[in-house]
């Protein structure tokens, strides 16, 4: 006998109703719930996934259908069973699971009602939880039910069409259609599911030969690729490896385009389903599969950094292997992760410059930039420190504000005290909120405009600077390549002739 045998102990399981009504509190949304069902199609070689939103109010369902390698019947039962591998066994290398709860926890959070029937070698075998039948029996026990439920039965005739693959039916959807839900709400919850999705698998669906189809009610979802790799305008590190104790993982910074640099219409899908502000940050991928989507990791100097708008364009990926799933302390929804201390510092710095990079872009028109490695760009602002914070300060270099106050004559006094009154005027709050609040970009330098009225101004300037201030056409076409904003016009530039007509 043991010294364990000797102990004394009592038998102690958690009563069914009770402990599976607990798990339902675990923090799933709808879409993170489908992921974590989606993993599984994964596991299973699946290389389609189909989900089906069936809104019948009260009665409505959705199910998961995918053409993976399937179950036979001794497979379902494990898979259907609460904590039957432990998190601490090694996994394949491409395994996305890790607790053995996901298919489980993350369905009933959302239904009473989970189905699963899995078909293989011609046979399909059913087993379903039920929340309402359990709290019916009077001895609270882990009843797994076999087959589906009276009224189910059609919804699982789609299996029976394909060779082999998995079913997952949710019904009874009483965290989803609440009191006032409509079927508008349940449009909304597909766009949001996809949108999600599209994130969370977008290198599974990638490429001409996409590793995974994800379908919603037969339309196919598009990835969403956080880092606008095939856009000229992102700037991205070199990759670089850091090890931990754990493993060996995989680290790249990127640099999104400016608003100005991106297409009409390409802005605000870039941004993420969170929007620009909140989707800045570190994503997180454990075998290709998006954890965390965004935010500091809890990374920063003194406090934790946090989602401020000047960093909105900064992205850093991040790729871990399975085997550091508690080096990074990943949960059970797979949402979050925290960086073991023997990586902070590295990827703190890492971090440290590319939020600076993200904020010398979105900000560009505030500092002074290089054209062409030659002088520096004219600016109409410039920003000043001083003992109470930033001041903005028109620049009397501009040409543009030069040639008036050079010729202003008289007027001078009252042109300086225009500009003073600007100066002091500047919307700064109203324009940070419009930012913010508006998740819209300022319009300035002339976007969106006309290229006649670029030229308009365009022909003023050129005109007083050869007319009157004697620089050859050569020149002053020069000087307007190193002028904001005419730097984003050089093209209309080049075009100005070197003849001029008189006034």
């Amino acid at each position: 006998m043991t010294q364990a045998d000797m102990t004394r102990s009592r038998h102690a399981p958690p009563k069914a109703s009770a402990m599976l009504e607990a798990l339902r509190g675990l923090g799933y949304s709808t879409a993170t719930a489908l992921a974590d069902v989606i993993d599984n199609s994964i596991a299973a070689r699946a290389a389609t996934a189909h989900l089906r939103f069936v809104w019948a109010g009260s009665g409505s369902a959705i199910n998961i259908l995918d053409d993976g390698a399937g179950m036979d019947a001794d497979e379902l039962d494990r898979a259907m069973r609460l904590g039957e591998r432990n998190p601490l066994e090694t996994r394949a290398a491409d395994d996305l699971g890790r607790f053995g709860l996901g298919l489980k926890t993350a369905s009933l959070s959302q239904c009473r009602r989970l189905t699963v029937a899995s078909r293989r070698g011609g046979k399909t075998h059913c087993l379903r939880w039920d929340l309402d039948e359990i709290a019916r029996r009077s001895d609270d026990g882990w009843y797994l039910l076999e087959d589906a439920a009276e009224g189910s039965v059609e919804y699982l005739r789609i299996l029976d069409e394909q060779p082999q693959g998995t079913l997952v039916l949710w019904e009874i959807l009483d965290r989803i259609i609440t009191p006032g839900f409509s079927e508008q709400d349940f449009l909304d919850l597909m766009d949001r599911v996809e949108q999600h999705l599209s994130m969370v698998f977008h290198r599974y669906l990638e490429g001409p030969r996409p590793r995974l189809r994800i379908l919603i009610n037969n339309r196919p979802i598009n990835p969403w690729d956080p880092f606008l790799i095939g856009h000229p305008a992102t700037w991205s590190s070199p990759v670089q490896h850091y090890r931990s104790a754990a493993a060996l993982i995989e680290v790249q910074g990127h640099v999104l385009p400016h608003h100005d640099r991106l297409e009409s219409g390409a802005y605000e899908p870039a941004g993420g389903p969170e929007g620009w502000t909140s989707q800045q940050g570190f994503y997180v991928y454990r075998n290709a599969r998006l954890l965390v989507a965004g935010g500091w990791l809890g990374l920063g100097q003194g406090r934790s950094w946090t989602r401020e708008e000047a960093h909105r364009l900064a992205r850093i990926r991040i790729d871990i292997p399975n085997s550091a799933d508690a080096d990074w302390k990943i949960d059970i929804r797979k949402s979050t992760a925290r960086p073991p201390v023997a990586l902070r510092k590295q990827l703190l710095g890492l971090a440290e410059d590319i939020r600076q990079r993200a904020r010398r872009v979105f900000a560009h028109r505030g500092r002074i930039v290089q054209v062409g490695g030659k002088e520096p760009l004219a600016e109409a602002w410039r920003a000043e420190q001083c003992n109470g914070g930033m001041r903005y300060r028109i620049s009397e270099d501009h040409p543009a504000i030069k040639a008036v106050l050079e010729g202003a004559g008289p007027l001078l006094p009252q042109i300086r005290a225009m500009l003073r009154v600007i100066e002091e005027t500047v919307p700064v709050q109203r324009i940070w909120l419009d930012t913010t609040e508006g998740k819209e970009v300022p319009r300035t330098g002339f976007v969106g405009e006309a290229p006649t009225e670029v030229v308009a101004v365009l022909e003023v300037m050129f005109r007083n600077m050869v007319q009157r201030r004697g620089l050859s056409p050569h020149l002053a076409r020069e000087q307007l390549l190193r002028t904001e904003p005419f730097h984003h016009y050089p093209e209309l530039v080049r075009n100005l002739p070197d003849t001029l007509t008189p006034e």
